[in-house]
């Protein structure tokens, strides 16, 4: 008699965050021709928000303090999705964040709580940014001027969402994907089962 349980996967909640944050970025971007940059991107959600943008055929800069370490990202994620456009990039310092979000529509932070990862002054000096969504509901938060609660509010001329902005879509996905592991018990749901399920919510 052999016990077979469908699988998700989802610690800490990372895979239904980055889930929820490029479900909410389809709303308001044709993903295929954007292009993002990731800050924290080596993070565990940080992590899954940029392979679920370059599987959907985004470019990708992957932010981080160790340059080596986002290098070591673009590989694994280059390894999952061989078409993926995935580039690191310093987060260090301001000089490191103008370079890295030079050029970007989308900006997602997923970077550890109560880190500063955006400054106002530099999301309001980016002309090509849209859409800002930050991960971080912990003071301050990642990206500086957005409220944990904004629902693609527009701030200075770019949609901001917070991280409780996120969490409806969030909470969402997770109930329907709880749901699914009862349908069947040969599934695995990881971050892209995740995703492709909150595509149809």
């Amino acid at each position: 008699w052999g016990l077979q349980v469908s699988v998700m996967l989802d610690s800490n909640g990372s895979n239904t965050t980055a889930a929820a944050a490029v479900r909410a970025a389809t709303k308001h971007l044709d993903l295929g021709a954007t292009r993002a940059l990731v800050l924290g991107g080596t993070g565990p959600v940080g992590q899954r928000v940029a392979l679920l943008l370059a599987r959907e055929g985004a470019h990708v800069r992957i932010g981080s303090r160790t340059v080596q370490r986002a290098e070591s990202v673009c590989k694994v994620i280059q390894d999952k999705v061989p078409h993926a456009k995935v580039e690191a990039v310093s987060a260090a310092t301001s000089s490191d964040g103008e370079r890295a979000l030079d050029g970007r529509d989308l900006v997602i932070a997923a970077g550890a709580a109560g880190a500063l990862l955006l400054p106002k002054k530099l999301r309001a000096a980016c002309k090509t940014l849209r859409l800002a969504i930050d991960l971080n509901a912990v003071p301050p938060v990642g990206v500086e001027g957005v409220e944990i609660t904004d629902k693609a509010v527009d701030r200075d001329g770019c949609l901001c969402y917070g991280a409780i902005g996120v969490g409806d879509i969030k909470m969402k996905i997770h109930r329907a994907a709880i749901a699914q592991l009862f349908e069947r018990n040969d599934q695995f749901l990881d971050a892209e089962q995740i995703y492709d399920l909150a595509l149809r919510l």
